[in-house]
């Protein structure tokens, strides 16, 4: 066999499981948005509540953005094994009520807190252009790409433990405003977005069986953490550096 043949076959050959896990896990401390300035500052109490209202409004567009992707994605799985596990994501966010309301309304209680009008929230006309444009494009995203790559984006939920504790207890120590009932919908995410994380990372390394569909995967993480960067680069850029652009929400004095 020719050499050269002999060493790019090798090249691209699958990953092991070992190795393909370790490289969808090296994307969180490279490129996850808990590295982002306007995170920092947010949890470690710099900003003011009308810049955390502005944060909690726009996050809102990604909160109700989350079952819709998931939707999209069942919808395209013929699996019904695959199809009831996946479910319990919609029933996360949009809940089961009466008993479960969802982490969709444990949002809600938390813009509520910050004196922000309810309907106001849920209509998002008061969200950054780059928040819908972002979380949009998350969701086609989950339209468009291979299954196994689809499903793979969601593993930035690998890195999610760590940023909700940090925030919980940053915004309980540093803003009065926020008490425990408001910190809920990060508190239940402690279990859940293990649980979501162990199941996705388990279908993907099956079924992700070329080094084609093993980098497309580690690629969907990295797209998942640019959707999550995206946000607060436009955070930063309306509610610290005061470029507000037209239509979006605006605090009293900005």
């Amino acid at each position: 066999m020719n050499e050269f043949v002999r060493k790019f076959e090798i090249t691209d050959a699958p990953w092991s499981q070992e190795e393909f896990e370790a490289q969808i896990r090296a994307v969180g401390p490279a490129r996850y948005h808990d590295l982002h300035p306007f995170h920092k500052a947010l949890h470690g109490g710099k900003m003011s509540k009308a810049q955390v209202a502005a944060w909690a409004l726009n996050r809102y567009c990604y909160q109700e953005a989350i079952p819709r992707k998931d939707a999209a994605f069942m919808s395209r799985v013929h699996d019904r094994d695959l199809r009831r596990e996946w479910i319990h994501r919609i029933h996360d966010h949009d809940g089961l009520p009466p008993e479960e309301l969802g982490g969709i309304e444990r949002w809600l209680k938390l813009t509520d807190c910050l004196g922000l009008d309810r309907e106001y929230v849920m209509s998002m006309q008061g969200a950054l252009p780059a928040t819908r444009f972002a979380v949009e494009a998350y969701v086609r995203f989950v339209v468009e790409q291979p299954l196994v790559v689809a499903a793979a984006s969601s593993l930035t939920e690998l890195f999610a433990p760590s940023i909700h504790r940090e925030r919980i207890a940053g915004m309980l120590a540093n803003y009065t405003f926020v008490n425990d009932e408001v910190m809920a919908y990060f508190k239940r995410r402690l279990s859940q977005a293990p649980r979501d994380a162990t199941f996705a990372l388990q279908f993907v390394k099956e079924n992700a069986r070329t080094r084609e569909l093993q980098q497309g995967c580690v690629d969907a993480v990295k797209f998942k953490c640019d959707v999550l960067w995206a946000q607060l680069d436009a955070l930063q850029l309306a509610y610290v550096d005061g470029l507000i652009p037209p239509g979006a929400y605006r605090p009293e004095g900005m």
